[in-house]
């Protein structure tokens, strides 16, 4: 809990800090202060996790397979997860929707959109075929080393089956995978006494960039995303994890809230996805073996905090440019960004990637992005908590689910210790 409150402090003086530096009216004084300490501190800092994200993935992945034993139970651990991140990414579309359309946030004030314009890039190949040839990799250093979480997972995943089928042949390889994750976790820790510092760099950051203008003239919008995003989290996971984790949410919601101060502060789940999984196992009692296979899959799939940016955002943009979207248009928005939330997963910038995608299915013009993009910053670090405590609510559920075949667990890892 220390940890914890000195994070909270952080978070609080830099919002402090961001706000006394927006209100100035030099901006020099904030564009010096950012370039030459904000920005140096808060990107060391995400350097530093992210560092540590694609061995943290390969070791947990491959021990929570390991832990597992058989293709068996990691396709029904597998199938389980999945199932969970598709129903809740489409339940959060939902609900995006339907308090855009009561709330009507593109209907307060006037937005000029003769002159937007966003450059969309080259979109990626979002489809099912080949978000799933995509999965394999030919050469998995690479995958390493681009980032790419997808075919991280399936390597690791095969690497973690390896070892289990050759057992005592692979002993080493073993030790080797349990060492590997034994030394991240403690790097975890050494590098999250640098969290308190980071968080409070990354924050005057964002908020010192963000103009009173710009937030008063998408208040409306912010407000809904918000709301959305607090009333998924509340009731969605909440009675996901009471009805099927048979856990207590308050309780839940009380052990993780240092990890989604931690999200908010970083803005990225991969980032976060060290101190979610260390989180789960030791407060929420998560099995090592569901924990490590769970949340970094969700990480990478499951986006319920951007899908509710893009029903708010699509709603929002019809609303400005005066166009009704119909029922079968609304349906299409959730389908899309349900699919679209699996396969543009490791794409930078993925927030707006995916709701390019969207707005295209349903033929609004892209260019009403350009309206949103000035106050993304602040609420992609909401969503991003929102996601990651969506994995943690899977990773609990799912254990809960698998209590009678996760026993022996312990067993076997003192068996091949």
């Amino acid at each position: 809990m220390k940890e914890a409150k000195r994070i909270i402090w952080g978070l609080i003086l830099g919002v402090i800090l961001g706000i006394i530096l927006a209100m100035l009216p030099d901006k020099s004084i904030y564009e010096g202060l950012n370039k030459y300490a904000l920005q140096p501190i808060g990107t060391i800092f995400l350097n530093l996790i992210k560092m540590l994200v694609v061995p943290i993935v390969f070791f947990s992945i491959s021990l929570g397979v390991m832990g597992l034993g058989n293709p068996k139970e990691l396709g029904r651990v597998g199938g389980k997860a999945i199932g969970y991140f598709m129903t809740t990414t489409a339940v959060a579309i939902v609900i995006a929707l339907g308090l855009s359309l009561l709330i009507k946030p593109g209907t307060f004030g006037n937005f000029a959109t003769d002159n937007l314009k966003y450059d969309q890039g080259n979109l990626p190949d979002t489809s099912l075929i080949n978000t799933i040839v995509g999965m394999f990799p030919t050469n998995p250093i690479a995958s390493m080393a681009e980032g790419n979480m997808l075919q991280l997972i399936v390597f690791s995943v095969f690497i973690g089956f390896g070892i289990t089928f050759l057992g005592s042949k692979a002993s080493t390889l073993r030790s080797f995978i349990e060492q590997g994750n034994d030394l991240m976790t403690y790097l975890i820790g050494l590098v999250m006494k640098m969290a308190p510092l980071g968080a409070f760099a990354l924050i005057a950051s964002a908020v010192g960039a963000q103009g009173f203008d710009s937030l008063k003239a998408m208040f409306f919008y912010m407000m809904v995303v918000v709301l959305s995003l607090v009333v998924h989290s509340l009731l969605t996971y909440g009675s996901t994890v009471s009805l099927l984790g048979k856990m207590n949410p308050f309780f839940f919601f009380k052990k993780f809230a240092p990890v989604m101060l931690f999200a908010f502060s970083t803005s990225s789940s991969n980032a976060t996805l060290p101190v979610a999984m260390q989180t789960a196992q030791r407060e929420l009692k998560v099995p090592r073996s569901v924990s490590s296979f769970v949340q970094p899959l969700g990480a990478t799939i499951n986006m319920d905090g951007t899908a509710i940016m893009q029903g708010v955002a699509t709603v929002f943009i019809a609303q400005v440019y005066a166009i009704d979207l119909s029922p079968a248009q609304l349906a299409t928005v959730v389908l899309t960004a349900v699919l679209a939330s699996v396969g543009t997963a490791g794409v930078p910038g993925v927030g707006l990637v995916m709701l390019t995608m969207v707005l295209q299915s349903v033929n609004l013009p892209v260019e009403g992005i350009a309206l949103i993009i000035g106050v993304d910053r602040l609420l992609d670090m909401m969503r991003t908590a929102v996601n990651i405590t969506g994995d943690a609510a899977c990773a609990v559920i799912v254990a809960k689910s698998e209590e009678g075949n996760l026993r022996e667990e312990e067993e076997e890892d003192e068996r091949y210790a």
